[in-house]
């Protein structure tokens, strides 16, 4: 075995005499659509070139996140540059594919992620804890807590290889049964239905497996849920539980675990995070400011960092000096991939994820990690574990402090910030000299006071003078402003529109919010619209008014013909003689369409139909015009009285297109310009890169972002918090809040993190707004107070009003329809019945009666009707009406050639209408009412 020692350190020799001028390359494949992975493997490369006269060279091949051939390609294409080992890729599918070909050439490959199926002869390097040895952590643990029982609850089926000695645990001791229940999250995001069934189990322990990303969710619904209280107990197995957001769940009873590989509050690490901010920086062209904060480095990435470490340090210590000479085409592999490996897996240093050495398979198994549980004031390390000694508890006995000096605020006195922003902090107007908190007044200084009545504590209100709220100076990574004074501990607490933001939150404390709100456009109010010539159209859709035209002509036509139809409306126009020669028709086609139209325009006329069935079909016409006038009438007053307006903008994405010229900016520095900035909403980030590139358009103040937007000399439109436009819409006539919100955030009161004065500030502010004290005063400061209400809204009436369609006015076109059916019925029935009296009455036959009546009505000839049956002149009634005849001829002046013989023409002579000219008749028809006179 010696000898074999010997031989491999002989050839390890000779390999460094012949590659000692070559390029020592490492390739990374990246998956990661981030700069992260990128940066952390090119900090490895600079820190193990360091001091080397042959340095080490990166070179980095990005694909697409599970993209099988592009990986399989940049696999090929790193070989071919001759690299000494191959970084990831990081997607589980592509990982498994890159190995299959890594392994078969003998190509080092370097794996930073849990990998459950790891073999002792491939030619990989996995940093990762091995699973078996993970899951001895929390078995441990487990031990350690007595639990008697607990659920199991993970995400998917690649973390069950790291539960294995968990599932097995119940082994440790026979003598006591331990109950494991195993639930699987399902997909998506709403796990509120496994989270009840667990709970109506009755387990109050949890050990709980999944990624960081639904870890919060999962954590935030089992608290909606009702399964955190002081009953329940947790434990996280993800590595990096060290970056959660625990504020929520400091204070609510529970027991959760979890486990770190590192602390980030050790200057090492904080470094560097520092030099990967700088770092992604670069190769982002100064995109990205800041890729993960102070307590934000994933093991993962630690683990990429510690991999490249320890491989280059493996070549070093070996001497190679040039990668492999082949190609993914070769049949024969790399020579010395394996050795480098065999030599690796005896290595043993420290990296950032602790101690890293391998066990005799080649797999991590010993390594140290920390032990947290969640408290009031943070996470606390309770303990240590490692393979050698398994959980070692060192849990810190805090001192209990009284109470008087942690949470209660009874008697203090503290000093807090403001700024001069209306509504919010104002000076007060008096002609007296005010002193003190006298000087101050608004809606925050009203809500210090009902806090401090509630808490029983003084304050002294200390103006920010300059009216920074505060922002993070990305190179200096120090707060200005309020930011600066609470954190320095200079104030105590900070309170105006100060937004609450994930930048901030991390810095200070806030309570819970007092006002929420959004992110809005401010705008000239809307111009109005001139009256259109011809706007008296618009009650009705086109189409109704082609219906009515329709419909009025259509009656008129109709009641032409039942005019015709109805034996009653052929009347004799002279009452005094019985037996006239004509008779006449008052539904002429003109009369007719000047009957509708009377109607139509409400004026009436002077016909009026006689007969059921011109009756009828009236009554419907008028029943019909009366709900067409009414409707149009009530729609006309809509149209006359509401009035359109002009909007050259109704939201952000309008703004953003620009159709109009108009220019628009935010404050400077502000919240609202920061949320453009971080938003990835595509055209959020489009209206950033506009403001950025127009410096001039933004303000120091909103008021000055008020006056460019009432400014006639541009249009300006100015991105402010919903809140602050609505103050000023109360007092500014010519200016209008425009959009919906585009965000939701609130407003805070910050103090120094980790104070223990969140707690019951935050508890008196819930209890202001169940008492509806805020929205008073909201109600005071905002319309009531310095000229609130100064606008009256203008806007109540200017919704628009739509025009009538035929939907509106159908059943109205329908009743005319059946009305004037009806009508139409009636008619024939009165002439059929008249026809068969006549028959009967005159001896003919009914159906040559008819006969004549149609060719009669068919023939249109006018309005005047012969009577084709009269009495005989033989008749008393005959002889009567001559004698009176006579006496009128006799009684009457004139020649005897000047009047007409009263006798009775003969049928046939009377219904040859060409026989009378209209001289005669008209002759005749004056005569007729000269006698009708005298015989009056």
């Amino acid at each position: 075995m010696v000898e074999m020692y010997f031989i491999y350190a002989y050839c390890l020799l000779a390999l460094s005499d012949v590659f000692v001028y070559g390029d020592r390359t490492i390739g990374a494949i990246i998956d990661d659509a981030s700069f992260v992975t990128e940066a952390v493997f090119h900090l490895g490369i600079q820190a193990a070139s360091d001091d080397e006269e042959n340095p080490f060279v990166a070179n980095v091949i990005k694909t697409s996140p599970g993209d099988l051939i592009e990986a399989e390609n940049a696999v090929c294409t790193l070989i071919e540059s001759n690299v000494l080992g191959i970084l990831g890729p990081s997607s589980g599918g592509t990982l498994k594919h890159v190995q299959v070909t890594a392994d078969y050439l003998e190509i080092p490959q370097i794996i930073s992620e849990p990998v459950s199926s790891q073999n002792r002869d491939w030619s990989a390097v996995n940093l990762y804890p091995h699973h078996m040895a993970f899951s001895q952590v929390f078995a441990d643990i487990i031990e350690m807590k007595g639990w008697n029982e607990f659920t199991i609850i993970y995400e998917g089926a690649e973390f069950l290889p790291f539960l294995d000695n968990i599932l097995n645990i119940e082994d440790i001791d026979a003598d006591e049964h331990i109950l494991i229940s195993v639930i699987q999250l399902p997909d998506g995001e709403d796990f509120r239905s496994q989270l009840k069934t667990i709970k109506s189990s009755g387990s109050v322990n949890y050990l709980v497996s999944c990624s960081l990303k639904v870890l919060p969710l999962f954590l935030e619904q089992a608290q909606q849920v009702g399964i955190m209280s002081d009953d329940h107990s947790y434990i996280i197995t993800n590595p990096d539980f060290q970056t959660l957001d625990i504020d929520p769940y400091k204070h609510g009873g529970s027991n959760i675990t979890g486990i770190r590989f590192f602390d980030p509050e050790l200057e090492d690490i904080k470094n560097f995070v520092t030099s990967i901010n700088d770092k992604v920086k670069e190769l982002s062209e100064n995109q990205i400011e800041t890729a993960i904060d102070e307590n934000g480095l994933y093991f993962n990435i630690a683990l990429v960092y510690d991999a490249i470490i320890l491989y280059t340090s493996a070549i070093k210590s070996m001497g190679l000096s040039e990668g492999a000479n082949i190609t993914c085409d070769d049949e024969e592999s790399w020579n010395f991939g394996s050795s480098i490996v065999n030599h690796l897996r005896t290595m043993e240093t420290d990296g950032l994820t602790g101690p890293i050495k391998f066990d005799e398979d080649g797999f991590r198994s010993d390594f140290e990690i920390d032990v947290l549980e969640v408290m009031s004031h943070g996470l606390e390390k309770i303990g240590a574990w490692s393979l050698e000694d398994g959980f070692v508890e060192m849990r810190k006995i805090i001192p209990v402090v009284e109470e008087d000096a942690t949470d209660s605020m009874k008697g203090k006195h503290f000093i807090i910030l403001t700024a001069l922003s209306a509504p919010y902090g104002m000076l007060k107007e008096s002609s007296k000299k005010l002193e003190g908190n006298d000087r101050y007044e608004g809606f925050g200084i009203e809500i210090i006071e009902e806090l401090a009545k509630m808490n029983e504590f003084n304050y002294t209100f200390e103006i920010q003078e300059d009216g920074v709220y505060g922002s993070l100076d990305s190179k200096t990574q120090k707060w200005n402003g309020m930011m600066e004074k609470i954190i320095d501990g200079r104030a105590d607490f900070a309170i105006t529109d100060l937004t609450i933001t994930s930048a901030r939150q991390k810095a200070v404390d806030f309570t819970s919010p007092f006002m929420n709100l959004g992110i809005t456009i401010l705008y000239k109010k809307p111009t109005k619209q001139p009256p259109d010539l011809f706007s008296f159209i618009s009650p009705f859709s086109y189409q109704v008014w082609g219906w009515l035209a329709g419909a009025y002509v259509g009656v008129s036509v109709l009641l032409f013909i039942l005019g015709r139809l109805a034996p009653e409306e052929w009347q004799n126009p002279y009452p005094c003689i019985a037996e006239p020669e004509t008779l006449d028709n008052q539904f002429t086609l003109a009369n007719s369409f000047w009957f509708t139209l009377g109607s139509v325009l409400t004026q009436g006329s002077e016909i009026a139909p006689i007969a059921v069935s011109t009756r009828m079909a009236g009554s419907m016409w008028w029943f019909f015009t009366l709900i067409m006038v009414s409707s149009y009438t009530a729609n006309l007053a809509a149209f006359l009285t509401v009035e359109s307006k002009f909007y050259a903008i109704k939201s952000v994405s309008d703004l953003a297109n620009n159709p109009y010229d108009i220019t628009y900016g935010a404050k400077k520095g502000g919240a609202t310009f920061g949320f453009f900035k971080e938003s990835d909403n595509l055209l959020y980030q489009k209206m950033y890169l506009y403001m950025e590139s127009h410096p001039e358009l933004m303000t120091q103040t909103n008021d000055i972002g008020l006056e460019r937007v009432k400014s006639d000399k541009e249009k300006y439109a100015f991105l402010m918090e919903s809140t602050s436009i609505e103050y000023m819409v109360e007092r500014n006539c010519d200016v209008a809040q425009v959009g919906g919100l585009l965000d939701s955030k609130g407003y805070g009161i910050a103090m120094k993190k980790n104070s223990p004065y969140r707690q019951p500030m935050s508890e008196s502010i819930l209890q202001l707004q169940e008492q509806g004290k805020i929205t008073r005063m909201k109600d005071k400061w905002w319309k009531e107070k310095r000229g609130g209400g100064a606008c009256a809204d203008d806007d109540a009436s200017s919704g628009d009003a739509q025009p009538l369609v035929l939907a509106n006015v159908g059943g109205v076109f329908i009743v005319l329809v059946a009305g004037s059916g009806l009508a139409v019925i009636c008619a024939f029935i009165e002439m059929i019945f008249d026809v068969w009296m006549i028959s009967r009455k005159e001896k003919v036959p009914f159906l040559e009666e008819l006969k004549a009546e149609l060719l009669f009505i068919l023939s249109f000839s006018g309005d005047v009707k012969p009577v084709r049956h009269r009495e005989s002149s033989g008749s008393k009634g005959s002889k009567e009406s001559k004698e009176k005849e006579r006496e009128i001829d006799e009684e009457l002046p004139g020649d005897e050639d000047d009047r007409l013989d009263p006798a009775p023409t003969p049928h046939s002579e009377r219904s040859s209408h060409s026989r009378h000219t209209s001289h005669s008749r008209r002759q005749s028809n004056a005569v007729q009412m000269a006698k009708m006179r005298k015989f009056t």
